[in-house]
């Protein structure tokens, strides 16, 4: 397909059927990276309320910085992969200290912050700067593959290379946004039979569920003796020590000493 071609019909579709988010109308990079975090893996729509409402009570990096790990992850809550929340309050902490509270506007300094891989170091300044360059996610892979006839297996980096050539200069944020809405509205998987790189298990029973219930009881508490968990969670399929190891080791849970209770051990949202 011609590329003037290609670009003057994303671009139609995109001002006859384009979608409205907030954070479509802010170019506040701080804003965009909260958004783009939320996006992975998360439906737009489920995403709209809770970017709304972790704006109001962390407005800028100072605030999540300063924010207790508990906190954040009570406002995470029902988004799924705690692991993300996490990272995003490391983030904070290495912008305050090496990039004097202001997030980067460059993919490569971006690239250094916890979390930050290929496609988020590209989009947060692609949506926040209007940045030249391409962020490829499952939904613009499955377009330029099938648009352009390109085998399913080739790389990411010949396929970031394509992308790179789409890009009409001066209009990345546009361009970006109007192949999303693409992407989710016409070029569905279902619609192309092209299937994501990685593909998500069944949620309910799994290991990440157990995962999510565990961190959700927490929150909600001061803290849960290793026994009180291993009673409530006795018909757990999965390892229940292995998943408290992993999320110990993930940041989002530490191991404590009861003070009241002899030598029983407490686990307890990091840093509470």
């Amino acid at each position: 397909m011609d590329i003037e071609l290609f670009r003057e019909k994303i671009f139609e579709f995109y001002r006859l059927n384009g979608r409205a988010f907030p954070w479509r109308n802010t170019t506040d990079r701080y804003a965009v990276m909260i958004s783009e975090i939320m996006l992975q893996q998360t439906q737009a729509e489920r995403v709209v309320p809770r970017f709304e409402a972790w704006l109001q009570q962390f407005p800028d990096i100072e605030h999540l910085a300063s924010a207790s790990l508990r906190e954040v992850l009570t406002l995470w809550s029902g988004l799924g992969y705690n692991s993300r929340a996490v990272r995003l309050h490391r983030c904070a902490a290495v912008i305050m200290n090496s990039f004097g509270g202001i997030v980067p506007s460059q993919p490569d300094s971006l690239k250094s912050l916890p979390g930050i891989g290929a496609y988020t170091c590209r989009s947060i300044p692609v949506f926040a700067d209007n940045f030249d360059t391409a962020a490829v996610d499952t939904n613009i892979r499955r377009i330029i593959i099938h648009e352009f006839a390109l085998p399913e297996d080739i790389s990411p980096a010949q396929l970031q290379q394509v992308a790179e050539t789409l890009v009409p200069p001066g209009r990345s944020r546009e361009w970006h946004n109007a192949l999303m809405d693409y992407g989710s509205l016409v070029l569905t998987s279902k619609k192309t039979g092209i299937r994501p790189l990685t593909r998500q298990s069944k949620f309910q029973g799994s290991k990440r569920w157990y995962r999510g219930k565990l961190i959700k009881e927490l929150v909600n508490t001061d803290g849960m003796f290793l026994e009180e968990i291993s009673e409530k969670y006795a018909s757990c399929p999965w390892d229940m020590n292995e998943i408290i190891t992993d999320l110990i080791a993930d940041g989002l849970i530490e191991r404590q000493k009861s003070t009241t209770a002899g030598a029983l051990s407490i686990l307890k949202i990091k840093g509470s």
